[in-house]
């Protein structure tokens, strides 16, 4: 948010938490010093939806490990506040997920746009097929790690991370956002990896953070390194 022109403190401002203490706001005396640039003024509440239907997000983030909290009545108030809510329930294994995404999609009449931290099977509804993305760390951390390695950089930065977001989100066909799904399949997962650690690359480059001479092709130059398991004939 910062980057794209927000001051920290009105980024932090579009940014609410709520544990199992109910909402972070000010009046609370158990939140760490962390936690408090997110305790926004606000009536004291351990209401889920009423915290919802209050602050009216565009998506929430579930990363609780507590299964099934995002309710019916949750996704709900998500679905009258938002044409298109996003719905991450991120916590794993499966039984851990805030809800499924078969959930997700009958409770918003199709609208959602959901994610989980595992991989769910296609969901049929309305007579449509919908793809649940897995919103997993595998799609960024060998891409950041392959560019790292291969430019060698004095530091790693909050920008490769974020250039490594944009890149894969680019990833993702017209196509398959219509059928839902927010991710890269992952039957074609080490062609995304090269493209995203390519984008990362040039964000080393670019920063004079690289401790190698900067090719004329990021992309094949990402390829070059990649590590193919070819042996030697010993008969």
């Amino acid at each position: 948010m910062v980057q794209e022109g927000l001051s920290l403190k009105e980024a932090r401002a579009r940014i609410s938490m709520f544990d199992i203490n109910g909402l972070l706001e000010p009046s609370r005396t158990d939140l760490f010093d962390f936690q408090k640039p997110y305790a926004h003024p606000h009536v004291p509440t351990r209401d889920f939806v009423a915290a919802i239907e209050s602050i009216a997000p565009t998506a929430i983030i579930g990363v609780s490990t507590v299964g099934n909290t995002f309710t019916r009545p949750v996704i709900e108030a998500m679905s009258r506040l938002n044409e298109r809510p996003i719905i991450f329930a991120l916590s794993n294994p499966t039984e851990h997920a805030e809800c499924t995404p078969q959930a997700a999609y009958e409770w918003s009449k199709g609208r959602a746009l959901y994610a989980a931290g595992v991989q769910f099977p296609p969901v049929l509804y309305g007579g449509r097929t919908f793809l649940p993305g897995q919103a997993n760390n595998f799609y960024i951390f060998p891409a950041v790690g392959m560019a790292i390695y291969a430019t060698q950089p004095g530091r790693v930065t909050d920008e490769m991370f974020i250039e490594a977001a944009h890149s894969l989100a680019d990833e993702v066909t017209a196509r398959e956002l219509e059928q839902g799904l927010l991710f890269p399949p992952q039957s074609n997962i080490l062609e995304t990896e090269i493209k995203v650690a390519a984008r990362v690359a040039r964000v080393v480059f670019e920063s004079d953070l690289a401790r190698v001479a900067r090719p004329d092709d990021c992309e094949a130059f990402i390829r070059s390194h990649v590590y193919e398991p070819e042996y030697r004939k010993l008969v």
